[in-house]
């Protein structure tokens, strides 16, 4: 039996409470605990798998210190999820929350925010571009 394709404001409520727990530094088990939860339903929520609740979703906003509607910012509109996007880029900047959603994303995020010299942070921007460049075009 095939499983069931989570929502998709399901799935983007639960990608904005991992990527603010994330931001905290805070575990799955730590968020869980505080909620009277096993990390395990914490990874169900965050997935989309399992929906939150409206209580309970004021509860995770109060916990990771954010206003609820923080979990619906850019979430997909109703027209977005009927729609095959094919191979187009995204149209919205959606495409960035899912990288930072990623623990490499933050992780990266962390480390560049903390080069103060402009210089050196445009030197890393050139790096990063120049190793993506398809080989091709070198």
């Amino acid at each position: 039996m095939a499983g069931k394709k989570p929502n998709p404001i399901d799935a983007h409520v639960g990608s904005r409470v991992r990527l603010r727990r994330m931001l905290l530094g805070m575990s799955q088990e730590r968020l869980g605990d505080s909620m009277g939860l096993t990390f395990q339903q914490v990874q169900k929520y965050e997935k989309g798998a399992n929906r939150i609740g409206a209580s309970r979703l004021y509860h995770i906003s109060k916990i990771l210190d954010v206003p609820v509607g923080f979990f619906f910012e850019e979430a997909p509109s109703i027209e977005e999820n009927t729609a095959t996007p094919g191979m187009a880029e995204p149209e919205s900047e959606a495409f960035i929350l899912e990288f930072l959603n990623t623990r490499e994303g933050l992780e990266l995020n962390r480390a560049f925010t903390k080069i103060a010299d402009p210089k050196v942070r445009k030197s890393v921007v050139d790096l990063v571009r120049a190793l993506s460049e398809p080989k091709d075009q070198k």
